[in-house]
């Protein structure tokens, strides 16, 4: 079968929710991948979620997709991060095991009927009037399709470095892509480079585990996703990872091979992520630390292996073991293989729109690293936008775009469209204008409608959602009228050592006391019907009094999107010509030419785009 409505170039995060979110939607498949085996391979740490991160797998989740169910299914380890700030920045993370994480992906992939996998590589886009019609294999095998989602990861001439070794391919023991980058050069597209590091990995029989500090996970661990069934969780036994650290006399050995870095001589040529920098990036930009923190994190419930998370390095070899020698607990380490840069191709992303869709070829679109991404979550999170949108426009329904004030989702592709990147972009919860109404808890209540309006999320559970929904609203609104007389609370609070109450309270205005948690308010409350069915509730009180304790913010960022909505709904016509507004700053014009939004509101998140230029358009779209 060489027809197909939609293909999928590659198997990784992006590429496992493009395809499953438009096989779900009725569309048939093609999933590209030179080798089967190697879906959902995680290329670097096993680990899923993290600060922001974990909001976004809860909102691929929401959503329909599937990060999140194969995550639970394969964690080893489960942490909600952040806890002691406040709830906007809690953030779920899980670790995994390698191998049963790829092994779920390739079950899941599996269970979608409308998927074919194809055991090739790609090496042309085909297009014709400058729309997509498919693909050409190395094989010389056409195949034919109405969109293609290129999801390549950092395959796309993949170099490798270590020392001034080089090797060519995606990932370790695995060839690179060729022929696509020229392929859409060829078409006008504009391609840059980019690069990401992966540290050594250890044998974990030769570690001193008594001289690190161990991280274990929580006692009662959360599931990625809503629809994992609690009384089933954790599938997994669960392990503890480890702590230690660098310190001086490991960054001067670190340093005796400086003039063998790739990064430093100039033969890696890609720019590499600020915020996940390698060791040596970090001895150089932060010389004033005298120590770095490394986390000794296990590859999988069978695996020999230890991954040492904060040591990404494309030092050489010789070089890497000699500094992990002198790092505590690793005296008598076993460096099974050591660190390693990998530099990719990847399309500046202001050639994509909201959509994803490219701007240059109708039906093409780009998602996870070749937008110049960084992080699996990221990837993910626009293979679902992709497959949806690709699915969306094939079935004639409404395009799939997440706002600013809706999603991170939302965050990271308008990000991406409006600003581009020269660098690989992380998603952090400090990109995020209204974080206290993009939640983590929330990701359900904000999104499922979505996920249900495209098929993706089954009735049953829209329905459980909208009834959560409903008994969170109801709870809220009992709490507004049920009082703790003080002869109940006062000893509480005298406790607490905080003012005690002379009258009958509101339960709803006693929770918005720190010192008070909801759950200890309604302790006190035996005997009442109809607060006992909000008790029982562990996500209900959770839900409840976050709302509640934050109450004024919330609201205030409501009344932030409000306002910014107005400029939202004013559109731009595809159509306008920025040349015949004249009074545009150069820059202005040129960004806007380049980056073609859709409305005043992303025209003023561009970079470059002053609040004199949206002033003009104001005026010149009056007219």
């Amino acid at each position: 079968m060489n027809n197909f409505d939609i293909i999928v170039i590659g198997g990784g995060h992006a590429g496992i929710e493009a395809a499953c979110a438009a096989s779900k939607m009725g569309c048939s498949v093609a999933l590209v991948t030179m080798d089967k085996n190697a879906i959902g391979r995680m290329s670097c740490n096993p680990a899923i979620g993290g600060t922001a991160k974990g909001h976004v797998v809860r909102e691929i989740d929401a959503l329909g997709g599937v990060m999140g169910l194969i995550a639970d299914r394969s964690g080893i380890q489960f942490r909600m991060l952040n806890r002691s700030k406040g709830p906007a920045v809690w953030s779920p993370r899980s670790q995994n095991d390698r191998k049963l994480y790829s092994e779920e992906a390739i079950r899941v992939i599996d269970s979608h009927k409308n998927i074919t996998v194809v055991k090739e590589s790609v090496t042309g886009i085909n297009t014709e009037d400058g729309k997509v019609t498919g693909v050409t294999t190395i094989e010389g095998h056409s195949i034919s399709a109405k969109a293609v989602i290129l999801c390549s990861g950092t395959f796309l001439n993949g170099l490798m470095h270590t020392g001034l070794n080089q090797f060519e391919g995606g990932r370790y023991g695995e060839q690179k892509a060729i022929g696509i980058t020229e392929s859409l050069v060829g078409l006008g597209f504009e391609a840059g480079r980019l690069k990401t590091g992966t540290p050594p990995r250890l044998h974990k029989d030769s570690i001193d585990w008594d001289a690190l500090e161990v991280q274990s996970g929580d006692d009662d661990p959360q599931p990625f996703s809503f629809r994992t069934p609690r009384s089933e969780f954790p599938y997994q036994p669960q392990l503890s990872c480890h702590i230690t650290h660098t310190d001086v006399n490991v960054h001067n050995i670190l340093e005796t091979g400086f003039h063998q870095s790739p990064l430093f001589t100039g033969v890696i040529g890609g720019v590499g992520p600020r915020y996940c920098p390698s060791i040596e990036d970090k001895i150089v930009r932060f010389n004033d630390k005298p120590r770095h923190q490394l986390f000794l994190e296990p590859e999988g419930l069978d695996s020999e292996l230890i991954y040492v998370n904060g040591f990404s390095t494309s030092l050489p070899a010789e070089v890497q073991d000699k500094a992990l020698r002198l790092v505590p607990g690793l005296k008598d380490m076993k460096m099974v293989r050591p660190g390693y840069a990998v530099e990719y191709d990847f399309f500046p992303p202001h050639q994509v729109d909201l959509t994803l869709e490219t701007k240059r070829v109708r039906g093409l679109y780009f998602a996870g690293q070749v937008n110049g991404t960084s992080g699996y979550e990221e990837a993910a999170a626009q293979g679902l936008v992709a497959g949806i949108n690709a699915a969306a426009k094939i079935l004639g329904k409404k395009e799939f775009v997440l706002k600013r004030s809706e999603a991170y989702i939302g965050v990271m592709v308008d990000d991406l469209v409006n600003k581009s990147t020269d660098e690989p972009y992380r998603i952090f919860t400090s990109r995020a204008e209204h974080r206290l109404l993009l939640r983590q808890d929330n990701a359900d209540r904000r999104l499922s409608q979505y996920g249900h309006y495209y098929g993706l999320i089954e009735d049953e559970h829209n329905e459980e959602i909208r009834m959560r929904s409903e008994k969170i609203s109801v709870g809220i609104e009992i709490l507004s009228r049920k009082k703790i007389k003080p002869a109940d609370i006062n000893p509480v609070l005298h406790s607490k050592e905080a003012d005690l109450i002379d009258t009958p309270e509101a339960i709803s205005k006693l929770c918005k006391r720190p010192e008070l948690q909801l759950e200890e308010i309604l302790a006190l409350t035996n005997g009442d019907e109809e607060l006992a069915t909000i008790k029982n509730d562990k996500y209900a009180v959770e839900q409840i009094e976050i709302e509640l304790k934050y109450e004024g913010y919330i609201k205030r960022q409501f009344d932030q999107v409000e306002k910014m909505e107005k400029y939202e709904g004013l559109r731009i016509p595809a159509t306008l010509d920025y040349a015949k507004v004249k009074a545009l700053s150069t820059e202005g014009r040129e960004k806007l030419l380049k980056v073609q939004p859709r409305s005043i509101g992303q025209a003023s998140r561009i970079s470059g785009v002053t609040p004199s230029d949206i002033s003009v358009l104001l005026v010149y779209l009056k007219k």
